[in-house]
């Protein structure tokens, strides 16, 4: 169970859900330990926040565990946005453990949101990656086009402190539905004005974090953001936000990835549930 979350499903505002898939992932797997780790690490942190004057545990946090995942990216992705939807039908707000980055599309077709959100080293704009549709590495594009059984389209996403992509991912970032802030931008980047009342889905992709910072994951990238620029990032969103997620932890570290997942999960409850 994720720390502090003590409220029952019925009572819930916030739902925690496990997303284990691990099938794409193109250079160091383990995503798969992903959510018990960011659960693991979580434990140490203080159940009050002094920015908000909140407790976690009076937040109204329910864990309902994982959707255990198998090898059809397409198939586990439909029916996870099914668990999700009922999260959202029940009026709580999806937090979503990942898992590879992949599984962000079923948390955004749940939620339905105006603007998607995302902090990312990478675009994650291709059509395919290794002939596959269903990959971390297409995951944007998949959310910004309707695609075989997911509906997961939305009007903008914006990727924060993306510094690397193919010639392709980059010839479709400058379309008018992407907008791509690098890192050395992201400080100074007015998300509240750029939002303007949207309604938005934040992913945290740890791999945003400079990999000294976050070496738990997947495809580390160099040059990124330090924990407080991402802080900010969900300070900022969080109160716009009708879903979440953090994706791309893996077990390949003492646990410093899945200590700063589970801290900017904690970080959007506080931020979201005070703007209530």
């Amino acid at each position: 169970m994720f720390p502090g979350a003590t409220a029952s499903r019925g009572n819930a505002a916030y739902v925690v859900v496990g997303a284990p898939l691990d099938i794409s992932t193109s250079f160091r797997p383990g995503t798969r330990f992903g959510p018990e780790r960011i659960r693991r690490f979580a434990r140490p942190f203080d159940d009050y926040d002094r920015r908000t004057d909140l407790r976690f545990s009076d937040c109204a946090v329910h864990d309902q565990g994982d959707v255990r995942a198998w090898d059809d990216a397409a198939e586990y992705l439909e029916w996870l946005t099914g668990e999700l939807r009922d999260v959202v039908a029940e009026d709580a707000v999806p937090l979503l453990l990942g898992g590879e980055h992949t599984v962000t599309a079923a948390g955004v077709d749940a939620v339905s949101p105006d603007v998607f959100v995302c902090l990312d080293a990478h675009l994650d704009l291709r059509e395919a990656y290794d002939g596959n549709e269903y990959s971390h590495a297409t995951v944007t594009r998949r959310i910004l086009e309707d695609h075989g059984a997911l509906d997961a389209a939305v009007e903008e996403a914006i990727v924060l402190g993306a510094r690397t992509g193919s010639p392709e991912e980059w010839d479709r970032a400058d379309s008018e539905d992407v907008t791509v802030v690098p890192p050395e931008d992201v400080p100074a980047f007015d998300l509240e004005s750029h939002l303007d009342g949207r309604t938005a889905y934040l992913s945290v992709d740890v791999d945003a974090a400079d990999p000294g910072f976050a070496p738990g994951t997947g495809t580390p990238e160099p040059f990124g953001l330090d924990p407080r620029e991402m802080r900010e990032v969900v300070h900022a969103v969080a109160p716009h936000a009708a879903g979440f997620d953090v994706v791309e932890v893996n077990d390949r570290d003492d646990g410093q990835a899945a200590s700063l997942a589970a801290k900017l999960s904690r970080e959007f409850v506080y931020s979201h549930a005070a703007s209530r």
